[in-house]
């Protein structure tokens, strides 16, 4: 990191900086102080902490940190140059709803999030991940020693040295701390590593007209495991075990939830807003709050997905339904809305 000292590009006899804002108003840096400081710069990409910016969250830091040369501008009084702002910001960054004296504090901010998801700079790499705001969750609650502090105790459970359960504790805290504290997350967070180890894929084909393949990479990238296919005609589930050997081909959708633990939500999709239909974030919600196996079903035609009849059973919209869109790019759109994968 460096600091470059804007008074050194000052003009006259005292340095100016700055000037009276056009119109009447408090003091302005000026453009072409400004652009002789950045010209002195190797080329970067050019932050300005404002009021007026996006507000600043960990995937505006993960993007920053991606860049090879970060500059950051910071303003004083009432700001800078507007016209420079146009031709040199690439992007304006507000730390919330307040006005603060200059921008040498946001700046700190900024580059201190950035700082660590630089290797090395944080003792362990997981603790980053683990870390609010990476996946777009908040992080669990913390305890240590005394294991009693004014008449207060830690959970049991991270006194029990079973580290299965511990991690399974800590992602329950998560979500209750996320949905009661800050709901608005969801939409945007990375939920799979919260959600029960098994969940999976079952389609419901009436033809071998589909990518298969490409769902079956899908479901791996998604870390679901193998996708159930339902296919009732026999000849038809013969020539899917030859084509995709990657999937777990059955005769119908009650074979499938032969197969699971019992504690099954199970999430339909489907084009347009049907009645009873949830909306994307709700379905999320319902999917962090069941402790158990989630399924996501779908078929090449709404009707296939009839002979469902579960109690435990969700339906959600995900595009017009108008819109033909092939089963295997459905399958793709619902799982990067519904899983949120940010990674």
């Amino acid at each position: 990191m460096n600091v470059v000292n804007f008074r050194d590009f000052g003009r006259g006899n005292y340095k100016q900086l700055d000037d009276y804002a056009f119109g009447s108003g408090g003091m302005v840096f000026a453009a072409p102080q400004l652009k002789d400081a950045l010209n002195s710069l190797k080329p970067g990409f050019v932050v300005y902490p404002s009021p007026q910016g996006v507000l600043i969250n960990q995937e505006i830091i993960e993007t920053l940190a991606h860049q090879e040369h970060v500059i950051i501008i910071c303003g004083h009084y009432e700001g800078i140059d507007e016209r420079f702002t146009e031709k040199y910001i690439d992007l304006e960054i507000s730390i919330g709803d307040c006005v603060l004296t200059g921008g040498e504090i946001p700046a700190m901010l900024i580059t201190d999030a950035m700082s660590r998801l630089v290797p090395g700079v944080v003792g362990k790499g997981k603790a980053v991940i683990e870390d609010s705001f990476y996946r777009g969750m908040l992080d669990n609650p913390n305890y240590t020693r005394p294991a009693t502090w004014e008449d207060l105790e830690v959970p049991e459970v991270l006194l029990s040295g079973n580290e299965k359960e511990i991690s399974r504790w800590r992602r329950r805290e998560a979500i209750r701390r996320t949905l009661t504290r800050r709901p608005d997350l969801i939409s945007r967070a990375s939920i799979r590593e919260y959600l029960s180890e098994k969940v999976s894929v079952a389609i419901k084909i009436e033809d071998s007209n589909i990518n298969l393949s490409g769902v079956v990479e899908l479901c791996e990238a998604y870390k679901l495991g193998r996708p159930f296919v339902v296919a009732h005609d026999k000849t038809l589930r013969e020539d899917v075990k030859k084509i995709c050997p990657g999937a777990k081909v059955l005769g119908s959708f009650r074979k499938v939830l032969e197969k699971s633990e019992g504690n099954v939500l199970i999430v339909k999709t489907s084009g347009g807003a049907v009645i009873n239909s949830l909306h994307t974030l709700e379905i999320k919600r319902r999917c962090l709050e069941h402790d158990g196996e989630i399924i996501f079903v779908f078929a090449q035609n709404d009707s296939g997905l009839d002979e469902l009849n579960e109690r435990n059973e969700i339906t959600g919209y995900l595009y017009e339904r108008d819109i033909k869109i092939p089963l295997d790019l459905q399958i793709g759109i619902a799982l990067d809305r519904l899983l949120g994968n940010r990674n």
